[in-house]
């Protein structure tokens, strides 16, 4: 059994004895391998985010939530670069924190040889940045777009005058490197595109906005064409 393999393995049998405890020594036996791998293997999940924790005492052992499961990560070698490329070109963009942290839990449950395989292989990518480029926009941007609530921004246009709006997400744009969040504004009572350097606060409140639908036209983009995300 590869790593890969065993370390789904190890989530399904904490889940299936779940809260019962499970020694390491008793999971060693199971998968055939030596007690310090398998702590290490506990570790690594872990690592990655699962809420496994170890209950001390002559009964006890390891116990998981048993509504945990480890995504899928029997990715090739190119599918693991492509998704550390993809995070890494982040940055600069109000997701960075968690592309950071997601990075880590992606080469966490990769096999370890295949791990620093792809590891090493995206630190030979390189973005060119301009020696003046920082990060603005607020991490709470992100926030903000999956709040599903009213969200207060304190604005500055481009004049460089300030407001308050109160306004509804509706989804996010990036363009050469520029995040924008697209909202219903109440102070002009229309979709707007909100620059994420321009944001001086993010304020997110505990107001549910009414369902909203967002056609592309109502964006008067003159340039480009819109592509999701999630396009094939």
């Amino acid at each position: 059994m590869n790593r890969t393999d065993r370390l789904y393995g190890l989530v399904e049998e904490l889940r299936a004895v779940s809260p019962r405890p499970r020694s390491a020594r008793r999971l060693a036996e199971r998968f055939e391998v030596s007690v310090r791998t398998i702590e290490r293997d506990l570790a690594a999940l872990q690592q990655s985010g699962l809420p496994i924790w170890a209950e001390p005492g002559r009964t006890g052992g390891y116990v998981i939530d048993a509504s945990a499961t480890l995504g899928p990560s029997g990715f090739t070698l190119d599918e693991a670069l492509a998704v550390l490329i993809g995070l890494g070109g982040l940055q600069h963009s109000p997701f960075r924190q968690s592309a950071r942290t997601a990075a880590r839990k992606v080469l966490a449950v990769m096999p370890a040889s295949e791990a620093a395989r792809a590891s090493a292989l995206a630190s030979r990518v390189h973005f060119l940045e301009s020696d003046d480029d920082a990060i603005v926009v607020p991490t709470a941007f992100a926030a903000a777009l999956r709040s599903d609530r009213v969200v207060r921004l304190r604005y500055q246009d481009a004049s460089g005058a300030e407001s308050v709006r109160d306004v509804e997400p509706l989804g996010s744009i990036e363009k050469d490197g520029q995040w924008y969040l697209v909202a219903w504004c109440r102070l002009r009572d229309g979709v707007r595109a909100f620059r994420g350097d321009r944001m001086r606060s993010v304020e997110v409140t505990d107001e549910r906005p009414p369902k909203r639908s967002l056609r592309p036209e109502e964006l008067a983009i003159p340039y480009g064409r819109l592509r999701s995300v999630m396009d094939d």
